[in-house]
């Protein structure tokens, strides 16, 4: 059955005071908070986390804010799609209520803030090593809105799996008052993993972006002959593929996200990083090592 909130458009709050408002309000009528996080330029990946958090709270609050504590000085913030009119009409009917959309401003409103979450070791591996600082600002963001919210659950896609990682340890370590839902990648019919940044992929590109997930396809075929053989097929995966360079691939430990072992057996995450063209993509994949 639809609810009449089901089919209207979500209300827009620009600012910190008014949000914490009317959740209150929704709380003290009963309502349970489910909360999804993003930076806007919404696709089909995002919705199904909204539709999970839909399953999981009474009042659905979405906040769209690209932070720039997560970008490099040389890493593209201003090129990275805005697009709040067409993100708040695809959550209409979608269940959302509430659509946080702050200035950077209302943020940090005294410039870049001087307490920060920090990510530790892991947050420089990977990703991090390739983008210094981006978990640090991912982190603090993350627990800003977390705070200003205060849902009893937030939803996350397992397309960024070492933020997830470092965001589950940090409601662990600090002891948040909520759950946090982990939503499988969500992927076109051919294999890529949806993201924002796919709009900027030409239609060559587009095809070359298939290898990241061919290479954690080849990841897993091998996988069951161990952690070199897995390593080597996925790699051996870009050599067919002139147009994308490959930053990472690496097989972790799902638990502490160090590279495992050489002769490590059971359960593992592939993950991969690759440049297509002018746009850095990332996946990752499951693998259950022999």
């Amino acid at each position: 059955m639809v609810t009449e909130q089901q089919t209207r458009a979500p209300q827009l709050v620009g600012t910190i005071t008014e949000l914490r408002r009317l959740v209150r309000e929704r709380r003290a009528a009963g309502a349970s908070v489910a909360f999804v996080p993003t930076m806007g330029a919404l696709h089909d990946g995002h919705l199904a986390l909204v539709r999970r958090a839909r399953e999981l709270g009474e009042l659905v609050v979405v906040s769209i804010f690209v932070n720039p504590l997560q970008f490099g000085p040389s890493e593209d913030l201003d090129r990275y799609p805005r697009t709040l009119d067409a993100d708040v009409a695809a959550l209409a009917g979608e269940g959302v209520e509430l659509v946080f959309a702050p200035a950077v401003s209302e943020m940090y409103p005294a410039g870049p803030s001087s307490t920060r979450v920090v990510a530790g070791a892991v947050g420089a591996l990977y990703e991090g090593a390739s983008r210094p600082g981006h978990f640090d600002g991912m982190l603090t963001v993350v627990a800003k809105l977390l705070n200003i919210v205060a849902p009893d659950v937030a939803v996350f896609g397992q397309k960024d799996a070492q933020q997830v990682f470092l965001v589950r340890r940090m409601v662990r370590d600090l002891d948040l008052p909520l759950a946090i839902e982990v939503v499988p990648t969500v992927r076109e019919r051919d294999g890529l993993a949806l993201s924002s940044r796919n709009r900027f992929l030409g239609e060559t590109e587009r095809r070359t972006a298939l290898v990241l997930s061919e290479a954690l396809q080849a990841a897993a075929d091998a996988s069951a002959d161990g952690v070199d053989e897995a390593l080597a097929e996925a790699v051996a995966a870009f050599g067919d593929h002139d147009g994308a360079e490959l930053d990472y691939f690496v097989i972790v430990d799902p638990e502490t996200f160090l590279p495992v072992a050489a002769d490590a057996s059971g359960p593992a995450l592939a993950l991969v990083a690759a440049r297509v063209g002018a746009t850095r993509l990332i996946d990752n994949r499951a693998l259950e090592l022999g």
